[in-house]
């Protein structure tokens, strides 16, 4: 079995050896011993869990989820549903993409021939075109989830920073904080509207009141809640109800 310093595991993951050193602080990744000198060494099985972090947060997990989810007894199973929707998801996206370059060529094709393009393929083109605008879409409603979470952590420090300016008989930023609190409620329900839970456990779909959803510890990607179908309690699996069909 072999050892690694920080410095190699984080060469050998492409990171850099303060993140490493920040997992560590996080209690996300512990090293397996210490040197006599009070060096952190990590085995094998350190580095396999260090690369598993690695692909954990490169799919959209949050450090604290991934913490929760390797955790967990099903993490295995949660793992494995995360994997096989980012596997359609991706697939997905290359049968599109093939889809768009056939019609492209289709076009190219015509129009060196100087044949009048087909109807059809005009429309087909328009609505792959419209899909992937869709996608896009859907994806920057992900970013701005993830923008609600960073910004409902800030919420003690500028709570105390208004009361302050309240004191001061300063009112309009109360104003502009109330406006950007509603906005980013209304978005994070928007997006939970158009998705559904998987449980680990049983594997069953279920689609929780948005009240709950939105009170739920996680991120995009995972959330811990419990299953109404068995019971179970842990982190259940997000997507969207499209990617079911």
């Amino acid at each position: 079995m072999s050892n690694y310093t920080t410095g190699e595991m984080a060469k050998l993951c492409n990171i850099s050896v303060r993140t490493v050193q920040f997992y560590d602080h996080k209690d996300v990744l512990h090293p397996s011993s210490e040197s006599e000198g009070g060096r952190r060494i990590y085995s094998d099985d350190d580095l396999t869990k260090l690369r598993l972090i690695c692909q954990l947060k490169a799919i959209g997990l949050s450090l604290d989820s991934i913490k929760g989810v390797l955790g967990s007894e099903l993490s295995g199973n949660i793992l494995s549903i995360l994997l096989d929707d980012q596997i359609n998801m991706l697939s997905n996206e290359i049968e599109e993409r093939q889809k768009q370059l056939e019609m492209i060529n289709i076009i190219k094709e015509s129009i060196a021939n100087k044949a009048i393009v087909p109807a059809k393929t005009i429309l087909d083109v328009e609505y792959i075109m419209e899909n992937n605008s869709k996608i896009r879409g859907r994806r920057k409603l992900r970013l701005i989830h993830i923008g609600v979470g960073i910004f409902c952590l800030t919420q003690i420090a500028l709570l105390a920073y208004l009361a302050h300016l309240t004191i001061a008989g300063k009112w309009w930023p109360i104003a502009v904080y109330l406006l950007v609190s509603a906005l980013g409620i209304f978005t994070t329900l928007f997006d939970l509207k158009s998705k559904e839970f998987v449980c680990p456990n049983c594997k069953a779909v279920f689609k929780p009141s948005l009240r709950r959803a939105f009170f739920t510890t996680g991120n995009n990607k995972v959330r811990w809640t419990e299953c109404p179908k068995c019971g179970h309690k842990d982190w259940c699996i997000i997507r969207t109800q499209k990617a079911v069909k």
